[in-house]
């Protein structure tokens, strides 16, 4: 062992699950260490706004629709017209102005077909924003994990954004994908070439001081701390333990790197000479 350094297990991905939109929680079905897949619903927010939007949206999509059976029926009627009063033109038995006068008919209700064509159009839109805004009152988990905060309660008003005040939550609970933990810590600046990306370490946990776990350095962030003239290193465990969670305090060993092969040396590997 080459060098010696202390730090924390660290999760990759975690986040803290919060609604889109503001409401007040109706249902919560997460507890804290409870396992939750991508995609499980987590919360329900009072959906009785979003609903009757949704259901005004609807009504008014349904409307616009219904008048263009009737505009359809009055143009085929208006071409019927106009092609009657060109027959009766080229027979002389009426003006001019008013065969005009049918196509000028039709050619205004084409237009008013498009345009209420474009407001079905617009109001089919409304539906489908609503239909956005009431699965927003819906929770979900973005990836699989272990639920390790549960911040909220029934009754409470949920926010995307801080609303001030302290009475209004930011967040359901925090995910912790505990598939992504590994190992940060802070080696001495005046030791880091010591260490390389893919060196072997042996990790022992403060909470579990008689277990070395196998793991190996991920990388070296590049970018020096000035205050304590520290260089992060993240290191990737080997095995899986479910006893391992984040914030946990951790000792690590860098074996030394044989320089050929970037394994550890055999020295390092072979086992300490039995006493006489």
């Amino acid at each position: 062992m080459i060098l010696d350094a202390t730090g924390y297990v660290t999760a990759r991905r975690q986040a803290t699950v919060s609604a889109k939109v503001t409401g007040r929680v109706e249902s919560l079905f997460i507890e804290e260490g409870q396992q939750v897949t991508a995609g499980e619903i987590l919360a329900r927010l009072d959906d009785t706004d979003a609903r009757a939007d949704l259901e005004l949206a609807t009504a008014r999509a349904g409307a616009a629709r219904a008048e263009l059976p009737d505009l359809e029926l009055r143009l085929a009627q208006a071409e019927r017209d106009v092609q009657r009063q060109d027959a009766l033109v080229a027979r002389k038995l009426t003006s001019s102005q008013q065969a005009e006068d049918a196509r000028l008919a039709v050619d205004s209700l084409k237009a008013r077909l498009r345009l209420q064509s474009r407001q079905v159009a617009v109001a089919e839109s409304a539906v489908r924003v609503a239909r956005v805004a009431l699965d927003n009152t819906v929770v979900r988990a973005p990836f699989s994990g272990v639920i390790t905060v549960k911040a909220a309660q029934p009754g409470e008003i949920v926010s995307p954004i801080s609303a001030g005040g302290g009475f209004t939550r930011t967040g359901i609970g925090t995910i912790v994908d505990m598939e992504s933990l590994e190992i940060e810590v802070d080696v001495n600046e005046a030791h880091i070439s010591r260490v390389s990306s893919g060196q072997a370490v042996e990790a022992v946990l403060n909470a579990y001081p008689g277990e070395k776990l196998p793991a190996r350095v991920i990388t070296i962030i590049p970018a020096a701390d000035r205050s304590k003239a520290t260089v992060r290193v993240r290191i990737a465990l080997l095995s899986r333990d479910s006893r391992i969670v984040p914030d946990m305090g951790v000792r690590v060993g860098f074996l030394p790197v044989d320089a050929h092969s970037g394994a550890p040396s055999p020295a390092a590997q072979a086992p300490p000479p039995e006493a006489p």
